[in-house]
C-alpha cells in the first residue's frame, strides 16, 4: 500500500534519515521504533508531507506522492500533543477536517455517529478539550483521524503524554480500533513495549538508518545486531565478550544452579513476580563481565555472595 524508497533528510551537514526503505501492506500496523533522535518522527513527517526529503520517493497505492502537499496526500495523522482546538467543542474538533473539505452534512453525521461509539465519547461531544482528561483528549484526536476515513493513518508517539495505566488501556483500544476498521497504520514510538504489543511488523531505527525490520518475535528471538539485541527486551540481553566475538544471552535464560559457572552477586532488584539479580562473572583479578539474571519470585541473595549460573547453548546468540 505504501512504499518508501531511499528516503533521506539532511539538516546542514548532518544526515538525520539515511536511505530509509520499507513498505506497509493493506491493513497492516507498522511501528517505527528507536531511541530519541534516531530519525523516526522526521521519517513520519516526510511521509505526511510536513518535511521535504533530500532524496528518495514515497508511493501510496502505486502513485508517487513525494512532491504532493499534505492535503493532497489524503492521510490522517494523530499528533503527540493532541493538537485540538481549545475553543471548539469535541464534536467540532472531530468534524473540523470534514467541514474544511466541505463534506455533505448527512455524511458528516453518519461518520460522526459511527466513530463516537467506537472511541466512547458519546457523553462528551458538547464539552471543550479543557474539560477532558488526557485519555479523553487522545480519544478525540483518534476520532478525528478515524472520521477522515483515510486509507493510511500516521501516529506520532500518541501515548507519550499519558500515565502508565492509561497508556496500557489506550494501547489495547488503538490496536482493537485499527483491526476493526482495517486501517493501515504507521506508528512512531520509542517504547519497545508499545511496538511489541501492537505492531504486525517493526522497523527498528538507529542513528537515521534501519537496524532491522521484522515481526516482534523475530526481533526478540533472532536479533541480527548487538543494538537490536539490547534495545528489544527488558532487561536488555546480556552481551559477553570473548574470542573476538560477542555472545548474547537473555536474563530469563540464565539459571542459578548448584554447580555451574562461578559468579558473584552485586545486587538484587525485586519486581514482585521476579527479581533481577545483577552479578559479575569471570576470574577475580582478570576480565569480568556484569550480567543480569531474571530470577522467578523473591531472591534473597546477599551482596558479594558466590553463586553458580548456567544457560543452555540453544539460547546463545553470536554476534
Amino acid at each position: 500500500m505504501l512504499k518508501v524508497e531511499g528516503l533521506t533528510r539532511r539538516y546542514g551537514d548532518q544526515t538525520v534519515v539515511d536511505d530509509l526503505s520499507f513498505s506497509v501492506n493493506e491493513g497492516e500496523f507498522v511501528a517505527l521504533l528507536g531511541p530519541s533522535g534516531c530519525g523516526k518522527s522526521t521519517s513520519l513527517k516526510m511521509i505526511a508531507g510536513l518535511e521535504t526529503p533530500d532524496a528518495g520517493s514515497i508511493e501510496l497505492e502505486g502513485k508517487d506522492i513525494t512532491d504532493l502537499t499534505p492535503g493532497q496526500r489524503k492521510l490522517a495523522m494523530v499528533f503527540q500533543s493532541y493538537a485540538l482546538f481549545p475553543h471548539l467543542k469535541v464534536v467540532d474538533n472531530i468534524l473540523f477536517g470534514l467541514q474544511a473539505r466541505k463534506v455533505a452534512k448527512d455524511e458528516q453525521q453518519r461518520r460522526l455517529d459511527s466513530v463516537v461509539e467506537l472511541v466512547g465519547l458519546q457523553d462528551h461531544l458538547q464539552k471543550k478539550p479543557g474539560q477532558l482528561s488526557g485519555g479523553q483528549c487522545q480519544r478525540v484526536a483518534l476520532a478525528r483521524a478515524v472520521v477522515a476515513e483515510a486509507r493510511l493513518c500516521l501516529m506520532d508517539e500518541p501515548l507519550s503524554n499519558l500515565d502508565a495505566k492509561l497508556r496500557n488501556e489506550m494501547r489495547t483500544e488503538i490496536r482493537s480500533l485499527q483491526q476493526r476498521l482495517g486501517m493501515s497504520v504507521i506508528y512512531v514510538t520509542h517504547d519497545q513495549v508499545e511496538a511489541m504489543s501492537m505492531a504486525d511488523r517493526i522497523v527498528l531505527m538507529n542513528d537515521g538508518k534501519i537496524e532491522q525490520i521484522d515481526v516482534p518475535e523475530g526481533l526478540y528471538n533472532k536479533p541480527k545486531t548487538v543494538f537490536t539485541a539490547q534495545f528489544i527486551g527488558n532487561p536488555a540481553m546480556n552481551i559477553i565478550h570473548s574470542d573476538n566475538q560477542c555472545l548474547g544471552i537473555r536474563p530469563e535464560h540464565i539459571e542459578i544452579v548448584e554447580e555451574g559457572r562461578p559468579a558473584r552477586v552485586i545486587s538484587c532488584d525485586y519486581h514482585g513476580a521476579d527479581t533481577i539479580v545483577l552479578a559479575e562473572i569471570g576470574e577475580q583479578g582478570g576480565t569480568t563481565e556484569i550480567i543480569k539474571i531474571r530470577y522467578p519470585g523473591h531472591a534473597m541473595f546477599a551482596a558479594q555472595q558466590s553463586i553458580s549460573v548456567h544457560w543452555k547453548l540453544e539460547y546463545e546468540h553470536r554476534f
